[in-house]
């Protein structure tokens, strides 16, 4: 060891020592570093870092080897063999890639020693061919002793640092591997050097010249940090662009990729950690459902490009309201969540009031303005819920609540909702045994000609009769029957009977039946038409069915396609609630409807507002131009049926002309005989042994019915 030192000391230029040096160390961590990034990769990827590990391996190593030589001080002069000098350089370059390609293959647990070992190999390979390139004015020796140290110290060194750059079981590996490295170069090459011994041989003229051979020096050292840097540089890139894939699919699993907020991920995040801080504090925290009122509008009629925009849009404002406690997020479609740490009812009602401001400020895309509201449902933790789950529940209950109530757009949540929705499963649980228990029944309401008073057609109308709750009206059940699926079931009932007992009057008038959207999404209604029309022999042309604009709205090329099945089978269409919701002339003209139904809103202000009696007249000019009739409902007064008469409208219905009825009453008011009685409902024949109103004629054909 003291030999070694002493070769140092005294036979190396010191300032070219801490040169290589330098290039030593530098080079030992990006060797390190890009080293380790192949162990992440595969394929194509980890082949580029082995060649850039390799390179930054030889280069480095090469250049530390080459400035330490020229820091040695023979006494004699000293030059260099091109040839070998390169082939010096190929060689630790080809030996570290193969070691470092063995090392991260994974082969086996001892794969980073074994590879360790190769490239420490080819660090004395490179070390003794570069010495073979030395030429010296003497006559050169070796010990053996110290040239076979050399070797073993380059070895176990360089597979104990790629044992700990693979290991990684504490932080500083990396710095320990990078250390032991240094020591395996360090201790090849001075104790190589002192391996090796020079007597002088003089040969007149012969000399060197330390300047140019220190300039040298200085040159390689610099094209060394180079290739290093080059190395390290990659690697720092690439970790910057890993890094960046990184807070980017961070933020792209936590944030809404459209409005850039938070998503439900995040939201349920957020609203755990403010109740946590909640409870510790004995503080409150406020969740806001919010829903967009008129958001489905707005993409079926300027289209889903426009609906983006303005969801991103709304997200700006709600985003600029902000303060410090408060948090908006978007949970999908057109719902948003907002979360408030609240400290005082005023400082909730402020936020309120900005979020209000901000989803009713008119919203101004390409050329025109539209507004679309929203509902605000609010729960506060602790005194609405003792958990995150009933919390969000019961701000959606009082958003649902705000929903249906016109006259307000934030409600908070009562313990009476609860109860209301109760109510509502039980009423649809209920729903579900009336179809069998005989409580539903098809009324029928007459359709008349305005201009002759003449019976067109009846329109079918299902009505429940409750055993204990009385009269439901369809306005409360069939939105249960919507939302829980029954729909479906229930609307091939009224079909089915409807048709059936029609085909049993005299004279044959049409039948009416409403379409529900639910029923003309998810039901094949072309198939289901043909085979009730089948079953029941009803003729085609006595079928019409109702639909609004808003069934048809969301798919137009498919609604079309069933719309144009349906017809194909003689049944006609009628359009329903014309002049609300959509009331678009493009449905007019691309769908085949054979009737218009102006809706009876328009008819319950005719007498009294101009502009209602404008539109009506627009509509029935409308309708004479597109040759489609027009259906007027709600006719309740004289004059409203007078003005219908006078603007040429085609046909009414409604209270004054006749409420709907059971088929009972409206075969005893005379306007239908029966010629087929076996078809009438069953409710009707059930009770003809009851029944006392009936006439004696009626009660005889219902009982040979039965």
């Amino acid at each position: 060891m003291l030999t070694v030192l002493g070769c140092v000391a005294f036979k190396h230029n010191m300032w070219l020592v801490l040169v290589a040096a330098s290039v030593c160390v530098a080079g030992s961590w990006a060797i390190i570093r890009l080293f380790q990034r192949t162990t992440g990769t595969i394929g194509l990827q980890q082949a580029g870092w082995h060649f850039l590990t390799a390179a930054a391996a030889g280069s480095s190593i090469w250049c530390t080897h080459f400035i330490a030589v020229i820091a040695y001080e023979p006494g004699v002069p000293v030059s260099f063999d091109p040839v070998l000098t390169i082939v010096s350089l190929l060689v630790a370059m080809a030996g570290a890639a193969l070691g470092f390609i063995v090392a991260a293959s994974g082969i086996t647990r001892l794969a980073p020693v074994v590879g360790g070992g190769i490239v420490g190999l080819a660090i004395s390979a490179m070390h003794y061919t570069g010495m073979l390139a030395y030429r010296v004015q003497g006559i050169v020796a070796w010990d053996m002793s110290y040239l076979v140290a050399s070797v073993i110290l380059s070895v176990a060194f360089t597979a104990l640092a790629l044992h700990f750059a693979l290991r990684r079981a504490f932080w500083g590996d990396k710095f320990i591997a990078t250390g032991v490295l240094v020591l395996a170069i360090v201790c090849l090459h001075f104790t190589g050097m002192t391996a090796f011994q020079v007597s002088p041989m003089l040969v007149e003229g012969a000399f060197s010249n330390p300047a140019a051979l220190h300039a040298l020096a200085l040159a390689v050292a610099a094209v060394a940090l180079i290739v290093v840097g080059t190395g390290l540089a990659s690697y720092l890139i690439d970790d910057s662009v890993r890094a960046e894939s990184y807070q980017q699919l961070r933020h792209m699993a936590l944030n809404d990729s459209l409005t850039g907020l938070p998503n439900r991920a995040s939201f349920n995040d957020h609203l755990g950690h403010e109740i946590a801080i909640a409870e510790e504090t004995g503080n409150k925290v406020a969740l806001i459902g919010i829903d967009l009122d008129r958001f489905k509008e707005v993409n079926d009629l300027r289209g889903h490009g426009t609906g983006d925009e303005v969801l991103r849009i709304l997200a700006r404002r709600m985003v600029s309201l902000l303060r410090d406690g408060e948090f908006v997020g978007r949970l999908g479609g057109d719902e948003f969540a907002a979360v408030h740490r609240t400290r005082s009812h005023a400082d909730l009602l402020d936020f309120l009031t900005r979020l209000e401001t901000a989803l009713f400020k008119p919203i101004h895309v390409d050329d025109y303005e539209l507004t679309t509201g929203a509902s605000m449902g609010v729960a506060v933790y602790p005194d609405n819920a003792n958990s995150m789950e009933t919390l969000i529940s019961n701000a959606d209950l009082a958003m649902y609540r705000a929903k249906a109530d016109v006259s307000t757009a934030i409600c908070f949540y009562e313990p009476s909702m609860d109860e209301t929705v109760r109510a509502r499963r039980a009423l649809a649980s209920e729903l579900r045994d009336a179809m069998d228990n005989g409580q539903l029944d098809v009324h029928y309401q007459v359709q008349t000609s305005v201009s002759t008073g003449e019976i067109r057609g009846y329109e079918a109308l299902l009505r429940w009769e409750h055993p204990k709750l009385g009269f439901i009206p369809p306005s409360e059940f069939i939105p249960l029957a919507e939302e829980s699926g029954l729909i479906l079931q229930l609307g091939e009932w009224v079909l089915r009977t409807a048709c059936t007992e029609a085909t049993s009057w005299e004279p044959p008038f049409k039948v009416a039946i409403n379409l529900s959207p639910v029923q003309f999404v998810h039901a094949d209604l072309p198939t289901l038409v043909h085979e009730v029309l089948l079953q029941t022999k009803l003729p085609p042309t006595r079928l019409e069915l109702e639909l609004t604009e808003s069934t048809i709205i969301a798919d137009k090329a498919r609604s079309l396609h069933i719309l144009r099945r349906i017809k194909a089978l003689g049944v006609t269409i009628a359009l329903d609630d014309f002049g609300t919701g959509y009331s678009s002339l493009e449905t007019l003209r691309a769908f085949p409807f054979d009737k218009i139904k102006l809706d009876r809103f328009f008819m319950s202000e005719v007498e009294t507002s101009p502009q209602a009696k404008a539109i009506i007249r627009a509509v029935l000019a409308l309708g004479k131009s597109l040759d489609i009739p027009v259906l007027a409902e709600g006719i309740e007064t004289s004059g409203q049926l007078s003005l219908l008469n006078t603007e040429g409208c085609d046909e009414a219905q409604g209270y004054y002309l006749g409420r709907p009825a059971p088929l009972e009453q409206i075969v005893t008011s005379g306007q239908i005989t029966l010629a087929r009685p076996q078809y009438l409902n069953h409710a009707l024949v059930s009770k003809c042994s009851q029944d006392q109103d009936l006439t004696p004629e009626l009660a005889g054909t219902v009982c040979v019915a039965t």
